[in-house]
């Protein structure tokens, strides 16, 4: 998307700032939607009530 982004505003300079800003929506997007998936692995990890019998 990055790359997408600097070909946009290599051929649209004048679209900088919109171009821009639907830049760092999308990355952080992308980036809570990681973070999301974090925290549901680590929830899913050490909360699991299985986990004591997968241990034994």
């Amino acid at each position: 998307s990055i790359s997408r982004a600097l070909d946009a505003l290599a051929r649209q300079p004048e679209a900088e700032k919109s171009i821009t800003r639907t830049l760092f929506i999308g990355l952080a997007m992308i980036e809570s939607l990681a973070i999301y998936v974090l925290v549901i692995v680590l929830i899913v990890l050490f909360r699991n009530p299985l986990l004591e019998y997968l241990v034994k």
